[in-house]
């Protein structure tokens, strides 16, 4: 399993940006589906991003798209979800995931075999 690590949250304004990073520090990237998924109190964990680690074709969920970028350097072994124009709805704690082999077509939680520890964002109105 991959270990990975999250970092980059915080607390913003409603409109502002921030920018979560994912270092795998074991488990080559590029043989993954690297993910981003957030959980909301009370609310089932949802996924927001994928990418292939690879690099590749990525996908969004339609509540972020036009708004939060996911990329990778796979020669740091490192995932990002750049997230602009946030709202108070986006509000939770954001996980990175890995899932080796290929991307599928969406995100599932079951899918993926490993799971960072998470890093809270928190959007103010």
């Amino acid at each position: 399993l991959q270990q990975l690590v999250e970092s980059g949250g915080g607390s913003v304004q409603a409109g502002g940006s921030l920018r979560l990073s994912c270092v795998a520090s074991r488990g080559d990237i590029g043989e993954r589906c690297m993910g981003w998924f957030r959980q909301a109190p009370g609310k089932a964990r949802e996924g927001v991003a994928h990418i292939h680690g690879g690099g590749g074709s990525t996908y969004y969920a339609d509540s972020v798209k036009g708004r939060f970028t996911i990329s990778q350097d796979s020669a740091s072994n490192m995932v990002y979800l750049q997230m602009n124009r946030l709202k108070p709805e986006d509000t939770g704690m954001y996980y990175c995931a890995g899932d080796y082999g290929d991307c599928r077509p969406y995100m599932r939680v079951e899918w993926y075999e490993s799971w960072g520890q998470g890093t809270q964002v928190t959007v103010s109105s």
